[in-house]
């Protein structure tokens, strides 16, 4: 069996690298073993899989078949071993990891700085940064969202939910009156957090079903904490994350509104490149991260 599968890996290296020089490079191996390995294969199998010419690799029909279902079997016994080591190894190495700025520095950084204390031969790279990563072209290992899922070749796995207000400056409030309904907003000023609500539209929820509601005003910002400056100076309304907004509400800088009309939350997700096994490092992050915000909720 395990001749026969060191038969099956030498053929898919090969062709995998385009040709049997490029492949024992690649892997460590001589070129004559793999050449041996991929012959015995096709002896073994009464079919030949390759074309072999001085300047050209191809596959055969019968290659093309074989190679599909080789690679794939080499791929699931090779997560069946990782899962395996990850389950009978602790997390180590090097984790990269992306989240929003604002949000890493107030509130997701205790819940990692833990997992670095239960887990101390990872070692992390934390890149805080209000831009859209591409987690594949960055090397990123998992990126901490607060948003929903648009790209079908990353994985979301929701950590916990956030709780957002709808708010304005005393001053703000005193010139133009508090909205009764969120479509009051459609003529109020209004501050829009691109990276929270995307688009300018606010939704809210009445009577359990979803509004959305249009807005314009002075200033549109990719920065939460920008955002909430902006609303305790006077500038327009506001929906801000709770871990933002509460402190603000507190000192009496801003008012939250329209608490009756709960806007929507937020879900913090936690997302990753579709791969069938995620690294134990990956794995043990995450599941971290929903235990410290079930006892630390995003309030």
């Amino acid at each position: 069996m395990t001749q026969d599968l060191a038969r099956i890996r030498a053929f898919v290296q090969v062709f995998d690298a385009g040709g049997f020089s490029a492949a024992a490079r690649q892997h460590g191996r001589s070129k004559a073993l793999l050449s041996k390995y991929v012959t015995d294969l096709e002896d073994y199998l009464g079919v030949r899989l390759m074309n072999r010419t001085t300047r050209k690799l191809s596959l055969t029909e019968a290659g093309e078949a074989y190679y599909r279902e080789a690679s794939g079997l080499l791929q699931q016994l090779d997560d069946l071993d990782a899962t395996i080591a990850d389950q009978t190894t602790e997390p180590r190495g090097l984790l990269r990891v992306s989240a929003p700025r604002n949000f890493g520095e107030t509130t997701l950084s205790p819940a990692i700085f833990e997992y670095l204390k239960k887990y101390p031969k990872v070692s992390l790279d934390l890149r805080l940064e209000d831009r859209y990563v591409d987690l594949v072209d960055e090397g990123i290992d998992v990126a901490l969202r607060i948003s929903t899922l648009s790209d079908s070749s990353l994985i979301a796995r929701k950590i916990a939910d956030m709780h957002v207000v709808a708010g304005a400056s005393p001053t703000l409030l005193k010139s133009v009156g508090a909205p009764k309904h969120p479509e009051d907003l459609r003529h109020l000023p209004c501050i829009v957090d691109v990276n929270l609500q995307g688009q300018s539209n606010w939704r809210f929820i009445e009577e359990g079903k979803t509004i959305s509601v249009p807005v314009t005003g002075p200033l549109r910002v990719n920065s939460p904490l920008a955002a909430r400056t902006a609303a305790i100076l006077g500038l327009g309304f506001v929906v801000l994350p709770s871990y933002l907004a509460d402190p603000a509400v507190a000192a009496g800088e801003l008012v939250p509104v329209l608490a009756s009309y709960l806007p929507t939350g937020q879900k913090l997700q936690a997302v990753y490149p579709h791969r069938r096994h995620l690294a134990g490092k990956v794995r043990a992050l995450i599941d971290h991260l929903v235990d410290w915000f079930a006892v630390h909720p995003i309030t």
